[in-house]
């Protein structure tokens, strides 16, 4: 997270995540799901608090889902079943089902199948949001294999040069285990900035950076502003002499692997809800694990210990800031907006839950 998407310490309300965590549950269990639903749904939301991706968080997707619990958008109780499979790999028909369900249950098949096969894939439809991408390729690793999740966004990117918003905003991860480094866990949107990351601005009063958007006539904005009410995002590079086209057609390559793979389209001609796609590389089946392990730690050293260019403090690697947010986080709480606290005061009084915020 770039550090203008953090809440500022002076206005940060600290919860523990047990606090947060508890809370979640019981909004969940007020939504009709059964409990071990609940529990599962909020640690993929607390994952994403705890390890600093705030656009994942219960900040901002809660509201959205109680929305779609009582919009009827997410069924709490989804009759989801294999509909189609061979051997390593299979299509889900989520049944309306919640992403932060469904998901994981379908990294555990594609993990179960690796175990088997040496890879495990599976493809799932008519769905719901899954939450931060990374929660469910890390499933992965405590079984010493690769993963890797990638799913259909909301369609609110404009193809490279062009003014109609055509493709989502797809986030992709990859979790990759080390043996004493923290594990490489690459997460992030195929737009040029995660679409409720312009939420949090907007939260938050910060502008957009150059790139990030376009206008309503879909040319994009090159200078910093606050984020115009009428937008339309920008696919990962911001414009073509940048490398735009890279961005839009690697969230082109998750709306195939995702939508039309598993039945359910692409774009704005996808049926029924969001669409994922997951996929377990079981690693002794390719590599020995120690060797891959040892392997992973020395690189991720190298490019830890690389030198830094001028002005910066040092070079990371994806999941190692994660990793140092998560230690930090757990000793001394969740820094939410007042805000979202707030809102959860507001919720859980009307939905008559114990409020463990005041």
């Amino acid at each position: 997270m770039l550090e203008q998407f953090h809440v500022p310490e002076d206005i940060a309300i600290r919860v523990p995540q047990e606090n947060m965590r508890s809370t979640v549950e019981d909004i969940f269990r007020k939504m009709q799901m059964p409990e071990e639903d609940a529990v599962q749904a909020a640690d993929v939301l607390m994952y994403a608090d705890i390890r600093g991706v705030e656009s994942h968080g219960v900040s901002n997707m809660m509201r959205a889902y109680v929305a779609g619990f009582q919009q009827g958008r997410i069924n709490p109780n989804p009759d989801w079943k294999i509909v189609r499979q061979a051997a390593a790999v299979c299509t889900i028909d989520s049944d309306k089902g919640h992403g932060l369900v469904i998901g994981p249950a379908a990294m555990n098949i594609a993990i179960e199948r690796a175990e088997k096969y040496g890879i495990g894939s599976v493809s799932v439809t008519n769905g719901a949001h899954f939450g931060a991408a990374g929660y469910h390729a890390i499933m992965a690793l405590e079984h010493d294999m690769i993963g890797i999740a990638m799913t259909t966004g909301g369609v609110s990117v404009l193809p490279t040069q062009g003014s109609e918003r055509m493709v989502g905003l797809n986030p992709i991860a990859i979790a990759a285990p080390g043996r004493n480094e923290p594990p490489f866990i690459f997460d992030a949107s195929m737009s040029s900035v995660a679409g409720n990351k312009i939420v949090l601005a907007k939260r938050l009063g910060v502008d957009a950076l150059p790139a990030w958007v376009a206008g309503a006539d879909g040319a994009p904005i090159m200078d910093a502003q606050p984020v115009p009410d009428d937008f339309k995002i920008l696919p990962l590079g911001g414009t073509r002499e940048i490398g735009s086209h890279k961005g839009y057609s690697l969230a082109v390559m998750i709306e195939i692997l995702s939508g039309v793979l598993s039945g359910g389209a692409a774009g704005p001609l996808r049926r029924g809800g969001a669409s994922h796609h997951f996929i377990a590389y079981k690693i002794d089946a390719f590599v020995d694990v120690d060797l891959f392990k040892d392997d992973m730690d020395a690189y991720m050293a190298a490019l830890r210990e690389s030198a830094p260019a001028p002005g910066e403090d040092r070079v990371v690697y994806a999941g190692l800031p994660e990793h140092e947010e998560e230690i930090e986080r757990l000793e001394h709480g969740i820094p939410y907006h007042p805000e979202v606290i707030e809102w959860f005061q507001s919720i859980t009084a009307e939905l008559e839950l114990p409020d463990r915020f005041s």
